[in-house]
């Protein structure tokens, strides 16, 4: 079983990804933090609440940055509605998240650990490049940072940029230059992983857990040719099996001011890096109609 914390901001495909590693048996996951991201950090971590409530998960949530580091938070509500999470008639929470922030709350976990921890980052890397500034020493603790993030292609957000990169490039910065092993899944991958209508029909019928991701999954503005790209879903995905995405080495530069903000830079051509250096697995390409079906197979891990 391989022992994760993630790092998320929902979001309606941060939600499916919660929904996927939170009832796989082959995960366990120690702790869920959150940011500032596609919508507010208190609806983020009010909608992490309301997710683990309706699976009746006892997993601790930690609230973590409220805003980028040096950049202006501009949210994704016209992607994922006001909410974040819109759709479904959740209950209202009953439960808190815990005292300690995201950050600390990190390091609490990595520090009781008996064995090295893979770390899941979803939203703007606010509270992963926090937790680098302040905790050095636990990176021995950590298996790797799988993110999803990024472009080596178009954007989403800009020509050049992605969401979560663009959100807070100061701190995706941060995370690219440091020395965690890293996968970068980004848009190359996710944009390619579509949700197709033939799926979100299949698990509408497989439950109150189906229903519920069909119904939030419909309200998601954001769509690809043939259906819903679920990106945050793809880390869950690598996660459990990184032979499902394929992947290359290599050295990713993020920009942090001008017209190309939040670019993530793949120097290919080795003109900026040495030839015999890599910073991170970029995430390339993948099997949408595997991914389908094994959304599909990840639903049937779910109440009914």
């Amino acid at each position: 079983m391989k022992s994760v914390i993630l790092d998320m901001d929902p979001g309606i495909d941060d939600a499916a990804a919660i929904a996927v590693a939170v009832n796989n048996p082959d995960l366990d996951v120690k702790l869920i933090t959150t940011v500032a991201g596609n919508v507010s950090v208190d609806k983020t971590t009010s909608n992490t609440l309301k997710l683990l409530e309706f699976f009746d998960k006892d997993i601790p949530v930690a609230a973590g940055a409220k805003a980028p580091l040096k950049k202006q938070f501009e949210d994704a509500s016209y992607v994922h509605g006001a909410s974040g999470m819109p759709g479904y008639d959740f209950p209202a929470v009953t439960t808190k998240p815990i005292e300690r922030d995201a950050v600390d709350a990190i390091h609490d976990v990595l520090q009781a650990a008996d064995e090295p921890i893979t770390l899941i980052a979803t939203g703007s890397y606010t509270n992963i490049a926090l937790f680098i500034q302040k905790y050095p020493t636990d990176f021995a603790k950590i298996e790797q940072l799988i993110m999803m993030g990024g472009t080596v292609s178009a954007g989403n957000t800009s020509s050049v940029s992605e969401f979560n990169v663009f959100t807070d490039p100061d701190a995706a910065k941060i995370v690219f230059e440091s020395s965690l092993p890293k996968v970068m899944i980004g848009l190359d991958v996710t944009m390619k992983a579509l949700i197709t209508p033939a799926t979100l029909e299949t698990i509408a019928k497989m439950g109150r857990s189906g229903e519920m991701l069909k119904a939030i999954i419909g309200e998601y503005s954001d769509q690809g040719a043939g259906g819903k790209p679920m990106h945050d879903v793809n880390t869950i995905l690598y996660a459990l099996d990184p032979t499902a995405i394929t992947t290359e080495a290599g050295n990713v530069d993020v920009v942090v001011d001008g017209p190309a903000m939040g670019a993530t830079v793949w120097d290919f051509q080795n003109r900026w890096h040495d030839a015999d250096t890599t910073n991170v697995e970029i995430g390339l390409d993948i099997d949408a109609a595997m991914f389908n079906d094994w959304f599909i197979k990840q639903v049937g891990n779910m109440p009914v």
